[in-house]
């Protein structure tokens, strides 16, 4: 493992403080470290709205965003057991008899997972959500990896309550549902840009996130300005769909 990584990681997660803090940037790199530092295939955060409701708020990749949706919208998968019972949740090998949640090993597996590891994201008796790592090979994660798992969940959860809890007067719902909201509009982003240079998804969130980082913009901002009509060009370079 890469330590240096390791301990810029959780430098990183605990620096919410800074005055430009972007929650859907700061979920990707969350997701983004997880899979370089654990060599997992993909992973995704999920994260309750003020009804306790989970949504998607973050992933690695568009297949590890269509299965977390996938496991939602199907009421069945690991993290959403995780989240309910507030505890760490395995899925060893997704193509073995007698799954747990069939139809979601069965989604799994044709996106190319067949492991699943669910932790929670909470603070002593709050939850805000589940950090989920996905293998391409059963038994992909060891009882070393899964504890630095559960560590960037737990530093990733006091970060955001304290950004939230510090900064702004609202509760921490209304916080988590903004995030969400910014989630769509990045979506909605991401396929007009995808349709627009002929690039897929994850090219297209890759243009988007270094427009605002090169741009000094929050990643929301950007996106929002180019649904509604902005007039942003992005490099050439950037056009060319991923190999």
């Amino acid at each position: 493992m890469d330590t240096d990584l390791l301990s810029d990681t959780f430098v990183d997660l605990a620096d919410t403080m800074v005055a430009d803090f972007d929650v859907i940037d700061f979920l990707h790199l969350l997701t983004d470290r997880t899979v370089r530092l654990l060599g997992a295939a993909a992973a995704g955060v999920v994260l309750a709205d003020p009804r306790g409701e989970l949504r998607v708020a973050a992933a690695s990749s568009e297949e590890a965003g269509l299965v977390e949706l996938f496991q939602l919208q199907n009421d069945q998968g690991p993290c959403l057991d995780c989240f309910r019972t507030e505890r760490p949740v395995t899925a060893n090998d997704l193509t073995g008899p007698d799954q747990r949640w069939p139809r979601f090993a069965q989604a799994a597996t044709r996106a190319g997972f067949r492991t699943v590891e669910a932790v929670p994201m909470r603070l002593r008796d709050q939850i805000i959500g589940a950090l989920n790592l996905f293998g391409a090979e059963p038994g992909t994660f060891t009882a070393a990896d899964l504890r630095i798992a559960q560590a960037l969940a737990d530093v990733a959860t006091i970060g955001l309550l304290h950004e939230r809890n510090v900064r702004r007067s609202e509760t921490v719902a209304e916080q988590l549902q903004a995030a969400l909201n910014s989630r769509v509009m990045i979506e909605q982003a991401k396929g007009k840009l995808a349709e627009r240079y002929d690039v897929d998804m994850e090219r297209a969130f890759a243009m988007l996130r270094d427009h605002a980082r090169n741009t000094n913009q929050h990643l929301t901002d950007v996106a929002r300005d180019f649904v509604t009509g902005g007039t942003a060009e992005f490099p050439p370079a950037r056009r060319q769909p991923l190999r």
